[in-house]
């Protein structure tokens, strides 16, 4: 399902506005999908969270501190449809 974010504004109380390349777009409270503890603390002052950039090379999200965020998760929570599973017997390596 992987689907690159192309557009990222940072909105009130620690909200992300996204806009994917297949024109999908909504907002994500991050609050809700990580804790502002690790290489995520300092998000939790605005003025850094709002330093958000789109990585082209990753197609998601990403802060000065190399923190990102898995554009899969954020595709669903954006879109309403599920995370995509993982079925081992499917995977082949390589």
């Amino acid at each position: 399902m992987l689907k690159d974010i192309i557009f990222v504004n940072p909105i009130d109380n620690f909200r992300l506005w996204l806009r994917f390349e297949d024109g999908v777009e909504g907002e994500v409270d991050v609050t809700e999908l990580v804790e502002f503890q690790g290489v995520f603390e300092p998000l939790k002052n605005p003025e850094f969270f709002i330093q958000v950039a789109v990585n082209p090379e990753s197609g998601t999200v990403c802060w000065p501190n190399e923190a990102d965020l898995d554009p899969d998760v954020l595709y669903a929570k954006v879109s309403g449809l599920p995370l995509p599973t993982f079925n081992e017997r499917e995977w082949q390596p390589s």
